[in-house]
């Protein structure tokens, strides 16, 4: 049988806990003492190692809102400016500060640790202290507080905070980050980019009845992208920020959406456009290698632009696309430029950089580059290594050549399929077909509903088919053509 010390120190073994031992006993005693006889040393031991383990967390990310009173370790990566309130009377802070008992003071600190981020608030005293520069960035607290459900997720309530010289805490504290330096739940960050795409602002319903504004820009630095989300006042900047311009995101905090880290920008951050010309030089995959249903990131000299197409779908709203052909060292390929992305000033002889395009059959088993909503599109300086090869010198060659209506024509390969291409052209550029006549038409489809709308850069064709076609997708058809529409017995 063990002497009573041994029974303490059985539970005590059995704890994780930051607490001593010395303390631990003590509260036993205590407990024993407050519950007059009606628990021995044992059960009283148990009780406040229940207590405790209610209370210490193994990390940030373990803290959540029901609990009473969490204590944990962590560093602080951001402390944010002071703040006044008015109280209520019957609220006085009860520091004893006659002179301020109506002002409340509070400040919010971000402390993190390996498993998260947690915002932290200071009161009166305490946040005085702390706005007077007595906790830096980089230090290690021992935070005993309340957690409760604040603004943006959980908040934690100090009652006890002491910086601890001794322990460590894997946080990697740096006043500018590149996008391969963020990680979740990092805040206070300053980050310089160049604006890949950016997008208009949505509006949407908060709980409280309020709108919120949310809108979003793609950044770009020499380590990789981020997506960066902009709320509520700073919403409108995604529209101000041409693309291609450098900026440096001021006091983001890391969030991740969807698995993937974004940098979001609130009330305390900004946007800002700087002098420096940030480069952006994404390992891109080569063309040669790109393959059905991949997401892929493509970059080369334009060979070949279309005109922008307008077309109706099927829902009565407008849609627009516009069609170049890019090439690399390796080979080239068409890219579909959807929406607002079909408006971007891309011309022949441009270096364009496309990201997270979706590769997709094209015409005559060829495939094309899609570059939809979740795709940047960026025109930018060749890398040293792309300036020598030939796309851009290719593009303006073929340009001048003026023997071709179709600039880049050449790059579809041995000249075969260029032949067929020229043939087809030749045959559709004729004078209106009589009806009954059978014609071929070769265009994009710009409406895959009922009847089929095929758009080839200079008019659109209404066709009548049961082959299930796809928007965006290139096809001839061949048939006898009635009133203007062509009764397609082919489609290939």
């Amino acid at each position: 049988m063990h002497g009573t010390m041994g029974v303490i120190e059985d539970v005590y073994e059995d704890l994780e806990t930051d607490v001593d031992f010395e303390e631990f006993e003590a509260a036993v005693h205590d407990k024993v003492e407050q519950m007059g006889g009606l628990a021995d040393e044992e059960t009283a031991a148990m009780l406040i190692a229940h207590e405790l383990e209610d209370e210490e967390v193994s990390g940030v990310a373990d803290i959540e809102p029901g609990m009473n009173e969490v204590k944990f370790l962590a560093k602080v990566v951001g402390v944010g400016d002071l703040r006044t309130f008015e109280r209520d009377d019957d609220d006085g802070d009860g520091d004893g500060d006659e002179d301020e008992v109506d002002e409340g003071r509070v400040i919010n600190v971000e402390v993190a640790d390996e498993t998260g981020q947690v915002r932290i608030s200071f009161w009166d005293r305490m946040a005085q202290s702390v706005a007077d520069g007595e906790l830096e960035v980089g230090d290690v607290l021992r935070i005993k507080g309340r957690p409760q459900e604040g603004y943006s997720g959980v908040e934690v309530s100090v009652d006890q905070a002491e910086v601890d010289e001794d322990a460590e805490v894997d946080v990697q504290v740096q006043d500018t980050y590149r996008v391969d330096d963020l990680s979740l739940g990092l805040s206070d960050v300053n980050l310089q980019g160049r604006v890949l795409a950016t997008d208009s602002v949505r509006t949407f319903d908060r709980d409280d009845g309020s709108e919120g504004r949310v809108s979003n820009l793609t950044l770009g630095d020499e380590t990789g992208r981020v997506r960066v989300t902009l709320w509520d006042e700073k919403a409108d900047r995604a529209a101000e920020l041409d693309q291609g311009t450098s900026v440096e995101v001021v006091d983001g905090y890391v969030r991740e959406r969807d698995g993937d880290l974004e940098l979001h920008v609130g009330s305390r951050g900004a946007v800002e456009e700087i002098d420096e010309d940030v480069s952006y030089d994404p390992e891109t995959n080569d063309i040669a290698d790109l393959e059905l249903g991949q997401n892929a990131d493509l970059a080369g000299g334009v060979i070949e632009t279309d005109p922008k197409r307008t077309f109706d779908r099927d829902d009565g709203s407008e849609g627009q696309v516009r069609n170049v052909r890019i090439k690399d060292g390796t080979g080239d390929i068409r890219v579909a430029l959807w929406g607002e992305k079909a408006d971007l000033d891309v011309d022949l002889a441009d270096y364009v950089v496309v990201t997270d395009a979706e590769i997709q059959e094209g015409w005559q088993d060829d495939l094309e580059a899609s570059a939809g909503w979740r795709a940047t599109v960026t025109v930018t300086d060749p890398p040293e290594a792309a300036a020598g090869t030939d796309a851009g010198t290719d593009a303006t060659a073929e340009q001048s050549d003026g023997g071709s209506d179709s600039p880049g024509l050449d790059a579809f390969g041995d000249g075969a399929d260029a032949d067929a291409a020229a043939a087809t052209e030749e045959r559709t550029a004729d004078a209106d077909p009589v009806d009954g006549e059978t014609v071929q038409f070769t265009g994009t489809v710009v409406q895959a509903g009922n009847p089929v709308v095929l758009d080839d850069g200079t008019e659109t064709r209404s066709v009548e088919t049961d082959t299930d076609l796809r928007l965006g997708e290139e096809v001839t058809v061949r048939g006898p053509i009635h009133d203007g529409r062509i009764d397609a017995d082919e489609v290939y």
